[in-house]
Protein backbone atom coordinates (compact mmCIF):
# COMPACT_ATOMS: atom_id res chain seq x y z
CA UNK A 1 0.00 0.00 0.00
CA UNK A 2 1.35 3.25 -0.94
CA UNK A 3 1.24 5.86 1.83
CA UNK A 4 1.61 9.84 0.78
CA UNK A 5 4.85 11.61 3.29
CA UNK A 6 4.97 14.86 3.94
CA UNK A 7 8.80 15.79 4.20
CA UNK A 8 9.38 19.48 6.46
CA UNK A 9 12.90 20.10 5.16
CA UNK A 10 15.24 23.12 6.65
CA UNK A 11 18.84 24.24 7.20
CA UNK A 12 21.59 26.11 9.49
CA UNK A 13 24.21 28.11 8.63
CA UNK A 14 24.20 26.47 5.06
CA UNK A 15 25.60 30.61 3.63
CA UNK A 16 28.95 29.50 1.84
CA UNK A 17 30.87 32.75 3.88
CA UNK A 18 28.42 33.38 7.61
CA UNK A 19 31.67 32.84 9.31
CA UNK A 20 30.14 29.39 10.94
CA UNK A 21 31.83 26.74 11.51
CA UNK A 22 29.03 24.00 11.23
CA UNK A 23 26.29 23.51 8.55
CA UNK A 24 23.38 21.32 9.43
CA UNK A 25 20.51 19.95 6.44
CA UNK A 26 17.27 18.57 8.10
CA UNK A 27 13.73 17.65 7.88
CA UNK A 28 10.66 16.01 9.61
CA UNK A 29 8.49 13.95 7.98
CA UNK A 30 5.49 11.82 8.93
CA UNK A 31 2.18 10.58 6.88
CA UNK A 32 -0.06 13.19 5.08
CA UNK A 33 -3.07 12.51 6.90
CA UNK A 34 -1.49 12.50 10.20
CA UNK A 35 -0.16 16.47 9.72
CA UNK A 36 -3.19 18.33 11.53
CA UNK A 37 -3.54 15.76 14.29
CA UNK A 38 0.57 16.80 14.74
CA UNK A 39 -0.13 19.76 14.28
CA UNK A 40 -2.56 20.14 16.83
CA UNK A 41 -0.58 18.51 19.88
CA UNK A 42 2.44 20.99 19.42
CA UNK A 43 -0.34 23.64 19.36
CA UNK A 44 -1.49 22.28 22.33
CA UNK A 45 1.84 22.55 23.80
CA UNK A 46 2.19 25.82 22.84
CA UNK A 47 -1.46 26.96 24.62
CA UNK A 48 -0.45 25.03 27.70
CA UNK A 49 2.25 27.43 28.76
CA UNK A 50 0.22 30.39 27.52
CA UNK A 51 1.81 31.43 24.24
CA UNK A 52 -0.39 33.11 21.73
CA UNK A 53 -1.46 31.57 18.42
CA UNK A 54 1.38 33.05 17.05
CA UNK A 55 3.92 32.19 19.00
CA UNK A 56 6.47 30.36 16.60
CA UNK A 57 9.08 27.66 18.01
CA UNK A 58 12.79 28.35 17.00
CA UNK A 59 15.55 27.37 17.98
CA UNK A 60 16.72 30.93 18.70
CA UNK A 61 14.14 31.68 21.16
CA UNK A 62 15.18 28.92 23.75
CA UNK A 63 15.75 30.54 26.91
CA UNK A 64 15.13 29.82 30.77
CA UNK A 65 11.97 31.02 30.82
CA UNK A 66 10.24 28.78 27.66
CA UNK A 67 12.47 26.13 28.82
CA UNK A 68 10.01 23.55 29.88
CA UNK A 69 7.83 24.61 26.92
CA UNK A 70 10.89 23.27 24.52
CA UNK A 71 11.39 20.25 26.93
CA UNK A 72 7.58 19.40 26.26
CA UNK A 73 8.13 20.00 22.46
CA UNK A 74 11.35 17.57 22.37
CA UNK A 75 9.31 14.76 24.51
CA UNK A 76 6.19 14.96 22.18
CA UNK A 77 8.51 13.99 19.13
CA UNK A 78 9.98 11.51 20.96
CA UNK A 79 6.74 10.00 22.46
CA UNK A 80 5.41 10.31 18.86
CA UNK A 81 5.92 7.16 16.52
CA UNK A 82 4.31 8.88 13.65
CA UNK A 83 7.42 11.72 14.15
CA UNK A 84 10.70 11.38 12.64
CA UNK A 85 13.64 13.32 12.14
CA UNK A 86 16.79 13.40 9.76
CA UNK A 87 19.84 15.56 9.48
CA UNK A 88 22.88 15.90 7.67
CA UNK A 89 25.56 17.14 9.42
CA UNK A 90 29.05 19.09 7.49
CA UNK A 91 31.07 19.60 11.35
CA UNK A 92 33.19 21.88 9.65
CA UNK A 93 32.92 23.86 6.12
CA UNK A 94 36.21 24.53 5.60
CA UNK A 95 36.76 20.96 4.21
CA UNK A 96 34.63 21.72 1.34
CA UNK A 97 36.82 22.01 -1.92
CA UNK A 98 34.76 23.12 -4.96
CA UNK A 99 37.49 23.73 -7.11
CA UNK A 100 38.36 20.35 -6.48
CA UNK A 101 35.49 18.82 -7.51
CA UNK A 102 34.49 21.52 -10.41
CA UNK A 103 31.36 22.57 -8.42
CA UNK A 104 29.65 26.18 -7.05
CA UNK A 105 28.34 26.42 -3.72
CA UNK A 106 24.89 25.55 -5.08
CA UNK A 107 25.56 22.33 -6.91
CA UNK A 108 27.20 21.28 -3.63
CA UNK A 109 23.94 22.66 -1.28
CA UNK A 110 21.66 20.37 -3.68
CA UNK A 111 23.85 17.13 -3.19
CA UNK A 112 23.77 17.78 0.25
CA UNK A 113 20.11 18.27 0.46
CA UNK A 114 19.89 15.23 -2.09
CA UNK A 115 22.13 13.13 0.21
CA UNK A 116 20.33 14.13 3.37
CA UNK A 117 16.59 13.24 1.72
CA UNK A 118 17.35 9.76 0.02
CA UNK A 119 17.40 7.85 3.79
CA UNK A 120 14.16 9.16 3.88
CA UNK A 121 12.93 7.71 0.35
CA UNK A 122 11.00 4.12 -0.25
CA UNK A 123 10.33 3.64 -3.62
CA UNK A 124 6.43 2.12 -2.87
CA UNK A 125 5.73 5.96 -1.10
CA UNK A 126 5.22 9.25 -2.58
CA UNK A 127 6.33 12.14 -1.16
CA UNK A 128 5.52 16.34 -0.46
CA UNK A 129 8.53 17.76 0.38
CA UNK A 130 8.50 21.40 1.75
CA UNK A 131 11.19 23.78 2.53
CA UNK A 132 11.32 26.96 4.91
CA UNK A 133 11.74 29.91 2.44
CA UNK A 134 14.92 32.00 3.01
CA UNK A 135 15.44 34.64 0.38
CA UNK A 136 14.12 35.32 -3.22
CA UNK A 137 15.78 32.60 -4.88
CA UNK A 138 14.08 29.90 -2.92
CA UNK A 139 11.66 29.27 -5.95
CA UNK A 140 14.22 28.25 -8.02
CA UNK A 141 15.68 26.74 -5.61
CA UNK A 142 13.05 24.26 -4.97
CA UNK A 143 12.55 23.49 -8.71
CA UNK A 144 16.43 22.82 -8.73
CA UNK A 145 16.17 20.44 -5.88
CA UNK A 146 13.19 18.42 -7.40
CA UNK A 147 14.65 18.36 -10.72
CA UNK A 148 17.72 16.62 -9.07
CA UNK A 149 15.95 14.03 -6.31
CA UNK A 150 13.85 12.80 -9.35
CA UNK A 151 16.32 12.54 -11.73
CA UNK A 152 18.10 10.39 -8.96
CA UNK A 153 15.35 8.40 -8.18
CA UNK A 154 14.68 7.75 -12.11
CA UNK A 155 11.19 9.49 -10.75
CA UNK A 156 10.93 11.02 -14.47
CA UNK A 157 7.36 10.94 -14.38
CA UNK A 158 7.31 12.58 -10.83
CA UNK A 159 4.90 10.34 -9.28
CA UNK A 160 7.01 9.55 -6.09
CA UNK A 161 8.36 13.18 -5.56
CA UNK A 162 4.86 14.90 -6.13
CA UNK A 163 6.26 17.83 -5.38
CA UNK A 164 8.84 20.22 -3.89
CA UNK A 165 7.60 23.84 -2.75
CA UNK A 166 8.87 26.45 -0.20
CA UNK A 167 6.56 27.65 2.91
CA UNK A 168 6.89 30.07 5.57
CA UNK A 169 7.54 28.22 8.68
CA UNK A 170 4.48 29.69 10.18
CA UNK A 171 2.27 27.76 8.01
CA UNK A 172 3.77 23.92 9.41
CA UNK A 173 4.23 23.47 12.99
CA UNK A 174 6.38 20.21 11.67
CA UNK A 175 8.45 23.31 9.89
CA UNK A 176 9.07 24.66 13.44
CA UNK A 177 9.58 21.48 15.12
CA UNK A 178 12.60 20.38 12.43
CA UNK A 179 14.05 24.37 13.04
CA UNK A 180 14.06 23.03 16.96
CA UNK A 181 16.38 19.99 16.31
CA UNK A 182 18.91 21.15 13.36
CA UNK A 183 19.27 24.53 15.67
CA UNK A 184 19.99 22.06 18.29
CA UNK A 185 22.53 19.78 16.05
CA UNK A 186 24.37 23.21 14.60
CA UNK A 187 24.61 24.59 18.37
CA UNK A 188 26.17 21.42 19.83
CA UNK A 189 28.70 21.02 16.33
CA UNK A 190 29.35 25.00 16.44
CA UNK A 191 30.57 24.28 20.01
CA UNK A 192 28.32 27.01 21.79
CA UNK A 193 27.62 26.89 25.41
CA UNK A 194 26.48 30.47 26.58
CA UNK A 195 22.92 29.15 26.99
CA UNK A 196 22.05 27.08 30.00
CA UNK A 197 18.67 26.51 28.82
CA UNK A 198 20.12 25.79 25.18
CA UNK A 199 22.60 23.11 27.10
CA UNK A 200 19.64 21.52 28.73
CA UNK A 201 17.86 21.34 26.07
CA UNK A 202 20.20 19.06 23.96
CA UNK A 203 20.90 16.72 27.20
CA UNK A 204 17.43 16.44 26.88
CA UNK A 205 17.65 14.87 22.92
CA UNK A 206 20.61 13.39 23.35
CA UNK A 207 18.70 11.22 26.17
CA UNK A 208 15.49 10.76 24.43
CA UNK A 209 17.51 9.96 21.45
CA UNK A 210 20.18 7.39 22.98
CA UNK A 211 22.82 9.03 21.09
CA UNK A 212 25.08 11.45 21.93
CA UNK A 213 24.69 14.09 19.24
CA UNK A 214 28.53 14.46 17.96
CA UNK A 215 28.63 11.34 15.36
CA UNK A 216 26.59 9.20 12.91
CA UNK A 217 24.03 7.33 13.45
CA UNK A 218 22.95 3.88 12.41
CA UNK A 219 22.28 3.97 9.30
CA UNK A 220 18.56 2.70 9.21
CA UNK A 221 17.70 4.85 12.67
CA UNK A 222 14.09 5.57 11.99
CA UNK A 223 13.70 8.40 14.92
CA UNK A 224 16.44 10.18 15.05
CA UNK A 225 19.08 9.56 12.46
CA UNK A 226 22.27 11.94 11.91
CA UNK A 227 24.97 11.81 9.26
CA UNK A 228 27.92 13.42 10.02
CA UNK A 229 29.77 13.93 6.46
CA UNK A 230 33.34 13.21 6.25
CA UNK A 231 33.95 15.18 2.92
CA UNK A 232 36.79 12.20 1.68
CA UNK A 233 35.51 11.66 -1.57
CA UNK A 234 32.34 13.02 -2.88
CA UNK A 235 31.36 16.40 -2.49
Amino acid sequence: MTDLINVYCDESCHLERDRQTAMVFGAIWCAEHKRYEISQRIKDIRARHGMPPSFEFKWTKVGQSKLQMYMDLVDYFFDDSDIHFRALVIPDKSIIDHNKFNQIHDDWYYKMYFNMIKVILKPLDSYNIYLDIKDTKSHSKSQKLHDVLCNNAYDFQRNMIRKVQHIRSHEAAQSQLADVLIGALSYKFRGKNTSAAKLSLIERIAQRSGYGLNRSTLYKEEKFNILVWQGREEQ
